[in-house]
């Protein structure tokens, strides 16, 4: 039977993988390593952009006006981790905490230290998916850099070949409409072919306003869902008819 999807879009924090998991290992590993990754990488190209980010993020025009008032590296780097302690105690997505988040995640990966986790559902689900030609893609709070590391680096071996890309919050809010509009005209498909999976019903809300099918993820230790919503739940991938 022809499925009714070309695409299929996951979210990845009670998705794919466990909340528990980044929130008792991996973040956990970004404020372990944070000070010490910043003194290493402090003067390096790559750092410049995202602490730019984080400054903008905060109200500031750039890095340099947000740290003006101080006069030396040390307290530099202070503001930026007090910074990125705030935005992690208070979970907000910020555009710039996840792309350093992501850049500290990736020294854990290449050294072994970490290894993405993903339900046992999953590599058999999107091997099915791709076989019957859909295309996979992730949006997810966590920066497509991250995205990338995790699955490249999974319990299960390296799942990237099952990705068609990577969506991050540079695309736009998870919670607001016009982001899902951007992915769907992004990858080249009316909206109404794309099943977006979610753990978090206002980001399904988001996708559906946008003409999305949706599927409500219930995974253990998933934060509780009112009644009412209308979005469809599902234990595992496996009940994602392809029918």
């Amino acid at each position: 039977m022809t499925s009714p999807y070309h695409c299929i879009l996951l979210d990845i924090e009670g998705t794919t993988s466990s909340v528990s998991f980044v929130y008792d290992v991996m973040f956990p590993f970004v404020l372990r390593e944070l000070d010490k990754y910043l003194e290493c990488a402090w003067n390096s190209p790559e750092l410049t952009p995202v602490l730019d980010q984080i400054a903008q993020d905060a109200g500031s025009e750039s890095f340099l006006a947000w740290t003006a008032d101080l006069t030396d590296e040390p307290a530099r780097r202070e503001r930026v981790a007090a910074e990125i302690r705030r935005l992690m105690a208070d979970d907000v997505k910020a555009t710039g905490l996840k792309q350093l988040q992501g850049m500290i995640w990736k020294d854990g990966f290449e050294r072994g230290e970490l290894v993405g986790q993903v339900y046992r559902d999953v590599p058999e689900a999107l091997e099915a998916w791709t076989s019957a030609g859909l295309r996979v893609y992730i949006y997810s709070s966590g920066s497509i850099a991250a995205q990338k590391l995790f699955f490249g680096h999974s319990e299960a071996g390296n799942l990237l070949k099952y990705f068609s890309g990577h969506f991050d919050t540079t695309t736009g809010p998870k919670k607001e409409a016009q982001s899902y509009l951007t992915i769907a005209a992004a990858i080249g498909e009316p909206p109404e072919k794309v099943l977006f999976i979610s753990d978090v019903t206002a980001e399904l809300d988001a996708a559906r306003e946008a003409g999305m099918a949706t599927r409500l993820s219930i995974r253990p230790g998933n934060k509780p869902v009112e009644e009412g919503h209308g979005h469809e739940p599902i234990a595992s991938f496996s009940q994602v008819s392809l029918g």
